[in-house]
């Protein structure tokens, strides 16, 4: 059964089951529709450039919102900031989204817009997101970074420093203190953890000084973001669709892959085991997903793996977004259930064996060949596998994306800007917030320390000026026959020897500091060698 968008928000008994996709016309299939009970099971939405693949995410982020599902997805082109509006008439589409509509049979077809939260890392487009040193932990800060095996080791040891000593890793600063103070203590900390290079320390500080200047400190830092922000409904019930703005994100390829892999692995630490809901909690859409693999270390990928085979029993379903399938590896790829596949172009023999290998993934329909249909298919069409009742893939078929409710592509600034004040997060993550953490219980110490010698000098210095008081006062007896019996001695006694006033400077000197400090190591030297 699929029925139309103002079906989608009521009680249990009206509730769709699916989510309706598109289909119809002569040559093709009959509607296609996404099983909420199988939404949970992950998907996959692959294509060249040009194909559609962004309209089909608009379609789908709709979808779930009017069943009451959360959405959460990264406009890497700023073309998906038009959910939040309606669409309109006097669009220049709006001839063809008719046409389109009338063809594939979706008689409830409408306009409409959607609850919307804007984010932004760098809180220019939205509402600013962050996470803390801490929480982001030593595997994801490696991979943002970029560190080799020795300098990831040397991370883990300040990560469990920063446990076992109780210093908070909130932000950057907290981190490059941390490091500053491991590579000041590198032999003693070697002797307990292992080899701690002070080159490996210097090598961290300065991927972090890199990470900086690309702006990725904004990321680190409190109030950190909470999932239930992103898990939110609206008064009608319907799921908000939180918008990470990833334009400019893009220009740090790294660090995009990795705050959305964090942000998939707290979903997963954070909820709760829920079995096979009737529909997901919450959907998260990964877009450029090729750019979370690529380069990436086997136990990175490991982890995604993990994740992805994981979190569907907490309820959320994972969506990659990327030009190949290929991008994808098998084991991941082996997960993805729901597939919409647009058009692929086979110029080179590099492509050809792509097509033929993503054509080999579907189960095969006898009305036409996957791999002709998937070459052949224009913009706005796919072929499409959804999961069918029991789990089980569905026959492949060519389908006609139905058209959006809500404005194909962006809005103003000015209409973005009322969206977030209206949010019912504006003012939470607006304000950072700089607790004590690392950074200022180091510089605590550091000024302790610092106090704690200048006192010591000082009262060294002291104590040489009362022993040469001393000293110079045994050579004093206030005049009289004392004086005249030294003058006296002098003038029978007249250092005429060389020696003798060498003599005389050296048991001098060995009575000052200097003089005790000698002995101190004549001494040490003698006790050692015994």
């Amino acid at each position: 059964m699929y029925f139309g968008l103002e079906r989608c928000a009521g009680d249990d008994n009206d509730m769709q089951d699916s989510i309706f996709i598109g289909g119809g016309g002569e040559d093709y299939a009959e509607p296609q529709g996404l099983l909420l009970k199988y939404a949970n099971r992950h998907g996959l939405i692959a294509g060249a450039t040009g194909t559609g693949k962004t309209v089909t995410l608009q379609i789908l982020a709709e979808g779930f919102s009017s069943i009451g599902v959360p959405v959460f997805l990264s406009d890497v082109k700023s073309d998906l900031a038009g959910l939040a509006k309606s669409g309109s008439e006097d669009f220049k589409l709006h001839d063809a989204f008719m046409k389109r509509a009338g063809t594939i049979g979706f008689g409830d077809y409408g306009y409409r817009s959607f609850p919307v939260t804007f984010w932004d890392l760098f809180g220019e487009q939205g509402h600013p997101i962050r996470t803390t040193v801490a929480e982001m932990g030593p595997l994801l800060l490696a991979r943002m970074l970029g560190l080799t095996d020795a300098q990831e080791g040397v991370l883990n040891i300040a990560f469990r420093v920063s446990d076992e000593q109780g210093l908070p890793l909130l932000d950057l600063k907290d981190l490059q203190a941390l490091l500053l103070w491991v590579g000041q203590n590198a032999e003693d900390l070697s002797l307990r953890y292992g080899n701690v290079a002070t080159s490996s320390v210097g090598a961290i500080q300065r991927q972090l000084l890199v990470l900086e200047n690309q702006g990725g400190a904004q990321l680190f830092g409190e109030p950190a973001l909470e999932l239930a922000d992103i898990m939110r409904t609206d008064a009608d019930g319907r799921g908000r669709i939180s918008i990470l703005a990833a334009d400019k994100l893009m220009a740090s390829p790294t660090l995009y892959a990795t705050f959305l892999l964090w942000l998939l692995s707290e979903l997963f630490e954070e909820l709760p085991e829920v079995g096979d809901p009737d529909k997901p909690r919450l959907v998260f859409f990964f877009d450029e997903a090729h750019l979370l693999f690529n380069d990436a270390p086997k136990a990175l990928v490991h982890k995604v793996e993990q994740v992805a085979r994981l979190i569907r029993s907490k309820g959320v379903g994972v969506y990659f977004i990327t030009q190949n399938p290929d991008d994808v590896p098998e084991d991941v790829l082996g997960q993805l259930g729901n597939r919409i596949q647009h058009a692929l172009r086979a110029f080179t023999a590099r492509d050809q064996q792509a097509l033929r290998k993503a054509a080999q993934t579907y189960r095969d329909n006898p009305r036409f060949s996957t791999e002709d249909a998937i070459r052949e298919v224009g913009v706005g069409e796919a072929v499409t596998s959804m999961l069918e009742r029991k789990g089980a893939p569905g026959i492949v078929e060519r389908t006609l994306i139905r058209p959006p409710s809500s404005q194909l592509g962006p809005i103003a600034p000015a209409e973005r800007a009322a969206v977030v004040k209206a949010s019912p997060v504006y003012g939470k993550y607006e304000t950072a917030v700089d607790r004590e953490s690392a950074y200022e219980t180091l510089k605590k110490r550091a000024d302790e320390a610092a106090k704690e010698a200048e006192a010591a000098e000082a009262a060294e210095a002291a104590q040489e000026e009362k022993e040469r008081e001393f000293a110079q006062a045994r050579r004093w007896d206030g005049g009289g026959a004392t004086t005249s019996r030294r003058r006296s001695t002098s003038r029978r006694r007249t250092p005429d020897s060389m020696g003798e006033a060498l003599g005389q400077a050296v048991i001098k000197e060995l009575g000052g500091t200097t003089g005790r400090r000698i002995i101190r190591g004549i001494l040490g030297g003698l006790f050692r060698g015994r």
